[in-house]
């Protein structure tokens, strides 16, 4: 396989997943403003997860619900319509190596984000209008799991998809924890709405409760979204799709090495006692450079040579 084919095929594995991850973000959030009007730091907290911090800046003055719904659907470089954009773009010099159902379902993805969206910023149809981009993501996911070999190209997707959510989930935990741990004995009712969300943003929230019996709380949430080694979103787990991945192709073991040091770092992390020495933040901070490590190898073996 080419190396721009690989890469192609990478990166629409990403932005795919970026897409469905960002619209159910503006989703669950939009949900926690109707239970808990009064908590401030919802819309701000929304834009951190992304990481787009500064670009939000230069365009808006303030995290209002509108403005950052705004920036999160149609801005040129970090947005919803931009994530669907650059998805499509790399699966259409890539789609003869992929179910043509796949390709029909990335244009219906393409065509639903295309027109003015400045209709769709207001509460009114916002959720319906999100579960038909959530909707669409899982269906074409779903053409490429069930309908593609086993072969180079599905295991470079799989990557780009696995990547993507280890790097999101440790997002969601650290902007969660910043906001969250530590808050006065008064707020506890909110935080078990709050941790809700945090679970919901990330379709974990079935799959928390089968697992922890108990109520929710912060330091029990924090442990299935990084170690449950069942649940495909926690880290522990996007780790070892990856390094599963690595193993069918060629020339992988420097990049094996790169993500077997991040899910040992992931395996012997205490949670508990991260939460109490505030230290939780610096671990995500080392979690992340590894994630980044592990594209940087991947992409170094795979993609540059």
């Amino acid at each position: 396989m080419l190396s721009r084919v690989a890469e192609r095929l990478y990166w629409f594995g990403r932005y795919l997943e970026r897409t469905e991850n960002t619209a159910r973000l503006i989703s669950v959030y939009s949900n926690l403003v109707l239970d808990l009007p009064k908590v401030g730091f919802v819309w701000e907290s929304l834009v951190s997860i992304t990481g787009f911090d500064a670009q939000f800046k230069q365009r808006f003055s303030t995290a209002s619900e509108r403005n950052v719904v705004k920036f999160m659907f149609d801005d040129p470089a970090c947005s919803l319509r931009a994530s669907a954009e650059s998805a499509r773009e790399n699966s259409r010099t890539t789609r003869d190596l992929m179910p043509n159902e796949a390709w029909e379902k990335m244009n219906e993805l393409h065509y639903l984000l295309k027109p003015d969206l400045s209709g769709r910023i207001n509460r009114n149809g916002r959720h319906e209008f999100l579960a038909q981009i959530i909707d669409l993501c899982l269906e074409l996911t779903g053409y490429l799991i069930g309908s593609m070999s086993r072969k180079e190209p599905y295991y470079f997707i799989t990557l780009g998809r696995n990547v993507e959510r280890a790097d999101m989930t440790t997002r969601v935990i650290d902007v969660a924890c910043l906001n969250l741990m530590g808050r006065q004995a008064e707020f506890d009712e909110q935080d078990n709405i709050l941790w809700m969300g945090v679970l919901q943003s990330l379709n974990a929230y079935q799959m928390y409760r089968q697992q922890v019996q108990d109520r929710i709380n912060g330091p029990e949430v924090v442990e299935f979204l990084l170690k449950d080694s069942a649940f495909p979103r926690s880290v522990n787990h996007c780790l070892a799709e990856v390094a599963s991945s690595f193993k069918h192709l060629p020339r992988h073991q420097g990049a094996l090495n790169a993500v077997n040091r991040a899910k040992r770092a992931i395996g012997r992390a205490v949670t508990a006692e991260l939460l109490q020495t505030q230290g939780l933040h610096d671990f995500i901070d080392k979690a992340q450079a590894d994630i980044s490590t592990t594209h940087n190898k991947l992409s170094q073996t795979w993609f540059l040579s």
